[in-house]
């Protein structure tokens, strides 16, 4: 029984950091050559993962199903380690990448009004009069007159011109997926962090059952040295 529970373990660790290693690449956008090298398995031997992939850490409840020998220590710490730098390193990328997005959100929000603005106003036959900034310190006042278009940047020093309703809906559109993209950010994080303190405990187990073994050879072997004192008395 105990052979086949360790054999389970052992095959979803690897699954687990086969996992790994492809949602590692995908932060790095080299998704397509991980795809090529190693498949990720599926069907009933598939490792849970969260609805964005990231794997759920296995959980050791009893270290002897899992670690026979003290052989067997060091490898399976290796192995928890390196997961656990995989969820730090995930964490840090999800922590910046929710930086960029909470400084976004509100850019696209802004620049929807603006829109939303301009739309009331196309029928209007007056001119908007505002200001806009040349530099930190100084602005300059201007006239707008009613429009049936604006020109949004991309990012990479890219504009394009939109039609104020299309302009509307690609903005809303950005915005919604930002939205859910930060809420998603938000999930994973929490889960991440669940993650790491599942295999910070079974590291922990792991090492505390080495050192209880440690302290049973250590017996063991002053038990035998008493014994054949004792025999050769």
């Amino acid at each position: 029984m105990k052979g086949a529970v360790k054999n389970r373990f052992w095959g979803l660790l690897k699954t687990t950091l086969i996992l790994f290693d492809v949602m590692y690449h995908r932060f790095y956008g080299d998704l397509r050559s991980m795809r090529a090298n190693k498949a990720v398995p599926s069907g009933k031997d598939e490792t849970p993962t969260n609805p964005r992939g990231i794997p759920y850490a296995p959980f050791v409840d009893k270290v002897e199903d899992y670690v026979s020998t003290r052989d067997d220590v060091e490898p399976t710490l290796r192995n928890f380690q390196e997961m656990i730098s995989k969820y730090q390193f995930m964490e840090l990328n999800l922590q910046r990448r929710m930086t960029g997005l909470r400084e976004k959100i509100p850019d696209i929000q802004k620049t929807l009004d603006t829109v939303q603005f301009l739309k009331l106003r196309k029928e209007e036959t007056d001119p908007i009069e505002t200001t806009f900034e040349l530099n930190d310190t100084l602005y300059a006042r201007a006239n707008i007159p009613p429009t049936e278009e604006v020109y949004i940047w991309l990012g990479a020093n890219v504009m394009l011109s939109y039609p104020v309703d299309e302009a509307e809906t690609l903005l809303t559109s950005k915005l919604s997926a930002a939205k859910t993209s930060l809420s998603n950010c938000e999930e994973d994080l929490d889960f991440l962090r669940e993650q790491i303190t599942t295999m910070e405990v079974a590291t922990a187990r792991v090492y505390n059952w080495e050192v209880v073994q440690k302290r049973k050879e250590k017996l063991e072997e002053e038990a035998e040295k008493k014994k054949l004192k004792d025999s050769d008395a």
